[in-house]
């Protein structure tokens, strides 16, 4: 396996995983109308472009034999005296889980992430994906608090904030 750094030609590879390994990730959990619309909101094309170009959101591909098999997201903050990194994003594909994938993927964001200066990595989970949230404690995550955040069309992302120090 190997990650990349992942640019706006990368855009659509990220967006087809994105559709690929959502459903898997949240049908359990929310609507396939909210999954439809976060995808929507958080995937399309332009919304990609803006995180990218905008939000300053750095991306990655997680490459196995050269076919992406996943991707992540972060952006650093540098408004706080702790200077703190966001992880946005982090799917793997569904048959690709449980290989040590995600955690190969993580490893190359905490580098990513200590190389830019950010002493902690904090990131959103639902708080209904037992998978997920497993997953990040062993990775030594920890809760710090729980968030219900709008997102519109009457929809929520009902999650718990997670933070790692380095």
């Amino acid at each position: 396996m190997k990650v990349r750094r992942a640019g706006l030609d990368d855009i659509v590879i990220i967006q087809q995983l994105a559709h690929k390994t959502w459903p898997e990730a949240y049908s359990h959990i929310i609507s396939l109308q909210q999954i439809a619309y976060m995808l929507e909101q958080l995937y399309s094309l332009p919304a990609l472009e803006h995180q990218i170009q905008n939000l300053q959101h750095r991306f990655f591909l997680l490459l196995r034999e050269d076919e992406p098999i996943g991707f992540a997201s972060f952006s650093v903050n540098t408004s706080t005296t702790t200077k703190t990194a966001k992880l946005h994003k982090l799917y793997v594909l569904p048959q690709q889980q449980q290989q040590g994938a995600g955690r190969f993927l993580l490893t190359h964001i905490y580098k990513e992430v200590t190389h830019s200066g950010a002493g902690i990595l904090e990131l959103n989970v639902n708080r209904y994906n037992k998978n997920a949230l497993q997953f990040y404690t062993k990775q030594g995550f920890a809760i710090i608090k729980e968030e219900d955040i709008a997102i519109g069309k009457g929809f929520f992302m009902n999650d718990f904030v997670m933070q790692k120090a380095f």
